[in-house]
């Protein structure tokens, strides 16, 4: 198996909740287990921009997120914003490998300043303090100097800014295509398996000139 076998997903108060709900598919499907918070911010914007309505207590919301997804019992665990005794909020046990998508531009100035109010910022704040994998999803538009700011302080800590901008040299016929050139960018940054978006030069074909 390629790239880390757990992963921890944060969703904040960004747009682009789908985004977030296919990364998860995504890595169900390749069999990692996934431990999952979401903030409140986050909760109204799903329900706005799609028709899934997670319910809000933890527990509640593993077992749903566990059948929406097909994945194995206890491979899905939720964690709510408060639970400090959660894996992901110690560098002796969390996952190797954090991606917050969507990241909100809010939750992105807490963790450059190292707020860990919640559960969601301490994660964050783990992951670069253990020289962890940490990938950022930022969708703003446009973004002021002070959201540049604080990507360029977490870029020069070694987090990955990966903001929700899809290309299009892929011909995207569908929205759902859009979605997954994000996703698979930041499937291809965990190494892990992917087949939704050719690497780019797999199918360039060598001409005799």
């Amino acid at each position: 198996m390629s790239g880390p076998e757990r992963v921890t997903l944060a969703m904040t108060g960004a747009s682009g909740a789908q985004y977030g709900l296919r990364l998860l598919d995504c890595l169900i499907q390749e069999e990692r287990e996934v431990h999952f918070m979401i903030s409140k911010a986050a909760h109204l914007v799903m329900a706005t921009e799609t028709d899934v309505t997670l319910p809000p207590k933890p527990q509640a919301m593993q077992a749903f997120l566990t059948e929406y997804c097909g994945a194995a019992a206890g491979q899905i665990r939720v964690f709510g914003q408060s639970d400090w005794m959660a894996p992901p909020a110690s560098g002796s046990s969390a996952p190797a490998a954090m991606v917050v998508c969507p990241c909100s531009t809010g939750t992105l100035s807490a963790i450059a300043t190292g707020a860990c109010n919640n559960l969601i910022e301490r994660a964050a704040d783990v992951a670069i303090k253990e020289r962890r994998t940490l990938i950022l999803v930022p969708r703003e538009s446009p973004f002021s100097s002070i959201h540049l700011e604080n990507m360029l302080k977490l870029s020069n800590l070694g987090v990955t800014i990966l903001p929700a901008a899809p290309g299009f040299y892929h011909q995207p016929q569908t929205v759902d295509d859009l979605i997954d050139f994000v996703v698979a960018r930041i499937l291809n940054t965990l190494n892990i398996p992917q087949d939704m978006l050719p690497r780019w030069g797999e199918h360039h074909l060598v001409s005799d000139e």
